[in-house]
């Protein structure tokens, strides 16, 4: 159980170093039912996790460049807000409640992935977000960070590419940051109603931050899009997981069935629409200072 717990731990590390996101999707399942840890616990250490892994793999994004500082820093700050509050308030939910909530997360999260993005001409893009809008963003996907345990990469991704116009890199490594921040404060909400288990937390960080290294070497290698697709398939299945543990599975698998539907939908449609590929981006721009 140990080593499939390492095991686990580094692909969670790998998610994050590729991704930007995807950690908490990936290590409150596996401290839940992996483990055996309670809902409160594992969404805490998860917090724990993801916030140092991110912050590990945040360095080599830094260091080649594919970190914006000034939007990080103050959607991260922003978020800090939301995810204290966010922890605070999940005293008051039942674990249980949370759990559901968390695979309402994976669904969205996975179909968000398995659709993809609409592509946007950085040069048309501005330079820097609004103020205004980093505030609110960062303060709505942080409170969800604080409450069900989900780091919110997935959420801040798609945003700085979006309305940004950062090159998909670019914004991965941004995002790092901001989940490092957030999922700081998060924790530091849970401390003061949850019991750690130090020595689980040390063993499945260190495994994790392994991972993330490993995962800030390959983003250049790796074509984003298979990966983006495999592992929106993978969340599903998880979503389908901890649906059919909490619900039971004849509820679980219905609601199962309906989301994978839903998600084959999604594709399909996102199929159609999507028109031919554009030729290759240039090197990812200098980071902000």
């Amino acid at each position: 159980m140990i080593a499939l717990t390492v095991v686990l731990a580094v692909l969670i590390g790998l998610s994050l170093g590729l991704l930007g996101g995807g950690g908490s999707i990936l290590t409150v399942p596996l401290l839940v039912y992996v483990t055996g840890l309670p809902a409160k616990e594992a969404i805490a250490l998860s917090l724990l996790v993801v916030g140092v892994t991110s912050a590990a793999a945040a360095v080599s994004h830094a260091r080649a460049g594919r970190v914006q500082w000034r939007t990080g820093i103050l959607f991260g700050l922003a978020g800090m807000v939301g995810a204290y509050a966010g922890g605070r308030l999940a005293e008051l939910i039942p674990g249980r409640i949370l759990l559901l909530a968390f695979a309402v997360m994976m669904v969205a999260t996975a179909i968000a992935m398995l659709r993809g993005r609409k592509d946007v001409d950085p040069d048309a893009a501005p330079r820097r977000l609004p103020l205004g809008r980093i505030l609110l963003d960062g303060t709505v996907v942080g409170l969800v960070t604080g409450l069900v345990g989900a780091g919110g990469g997935f959420l801040v991704v798609p945003a700085l590419a979006l309305l940004g116009g950062l090159p998909m890199p670019v914004a991965v490594g941004t995002s790092l940051v901001v989940i490092a921040m957030k999922s700081a404060a998060g924790f530091a909400g849970y401390l003061a109603s949850v019991q750690i288990d130090w020595t689980l937390a040390a063993m499945v960080t260190a495994a994790a931050v392994v991972g993330s290294v490993l995962g800030g070497r390959l983003v250049s290698r790796v074509h984003p899009e298979h990966l983006r697709k495999g592992f929106g398939w993978f969340v599903l299945v998880m979503a389908t997981v901890i649906l059919g543990q909490e619900l039971g599975w004849l509820v679980g698998g219905v609601a199962a069935a309906l989301v994978a539907g839903a998600a084959v939908v999604v594709v399909l449609r996102g199929r159609r629409r999507r028109p031919a590929p554009a030729a290759a981006p240039a090197e990812p721009v200098a980071s902000e200072r």
